[in-house]
């Protein structure tokens, strides 16, 4: 399917540090597209896909990471094809997942793979093992940012790495993002909780299942926001698929513009309003 592409893979264990010095491997090889934990990345952005961290289960997040979903794999596959990647690296944790990520991509057979011991001494990897081991912290190659939010100050904090790659050679900035993917890191973003209200009235007022917003509650509980919303539904329509709907477009919204988990969105119908016939179709325009 893609076989004009050139295919590049980097490997170690997990936790070994190799999401963090996924970014520099990616610069010395002239590749701008990265493939790790179920992600798409495109040099400092996501640009398709759900981190397999997201998963509720080890299973799933091992299905997630090979992309074993077809409606994950054709997200990916569609984001090469708009991008028209001619370069890319794929992480993972031994020769054999890189290879079965790049076959059920449909990738060209990997023409050279990196080892986490070309790159990183014994001493850098446990310490990488024992972040991850007891503060349960996951890199991914992004650009992190801090973040506060009003309600609670919500924070993450970058570790920001400044190397130099050798006399004569461009330094390089690797700085890691925990759990979640983020923007490019240029000073501080505040993001309100008044934002996630602003978010969800727009995806109702896009759908025409519902009426209103009545309500907004948001609360943080250290990993992200937790959400309480009650609506007003317009009648005729069946009501738990429409919240469900709305939860879907509300969660994918919120994350997509704001970077951040949804730990937990309730959604609540309150009333159930009768529109005439000119109302409906208002709605719906």
């Amino acid at each position: 399917m893609f076989k004009n592409m050139k295919v590049y893979a980097f490997v170690g264990p997990s936790g070994t540090g190799k999401s963090y010095r996924a970014q520099m491997v990616a610069g010395e090889k002239n590749v701008h597209f990265i493939i790790d934990d179920g992600l798409l990345i495109k040099d400092n952005q996501v640009v398709a896909g759900e981190s397999a961290k997201k998963a509720a289960t080890k299973i799933e997040t091992v299905k997630k990471a090979l992309f074993l979903h077809e409606d994950e794999k054709k997200e990916i596959q569609k984001a090469i094809k708009k991008y028209n990647v001619k370069e890319i690296l794929i992480l993972g944790t031994s020769d054999g997942m890189v290879e079965k990520i790049a076959e059920n991509l449909e990738l060209p057979k990997i023409s050279e793979i990196i080892y986490i011991t070309d790159v990183a001494t014994e001493e850098e990897m446990k310490t990488a093992r024992r972040i991850r081991v007891t503060e349960g912290k996951h890199v991914i190659p992004v650009p992190t940012f801090e973040i506060k939010k009003d309600f609670s100050g919500y924070l993450l904090d970058p570790l920001q790495i400044f190397k130099s790659k050798g006399k004569g050679e461009k330094p390089y900035i690797s700085e890691k993002s925990i759990i979640r993917p983020t923007f490019s890191y240029l000073g501080n973003f505040t993001i309100s909780d008044s934002v996630f209200r602003h978010i969800a009235e727009y995806q109702a007022e896009k759908m025409p299942e519902i009426y209103k917003v009545l309500k907004t509650r948001v609360q943080n509980n250290g990993e992200g926001p937790i959400i309480y919303m009650e609506v007003s539904v317009v009648y005729g329509y069946h009501i738990p698929n429409s919240l469900k709907k709305f939860k879907e477009k509300i969660v994918k919204e919120i994350e997509n513009l704001t970077a951040m988990n949804v730990v937990q969105l309730d959604v609540i119908a309150k009333q159930i309003i009768f529109l005439g016939t000119e109302e409906k179709n208002s709605k719906k325009d």
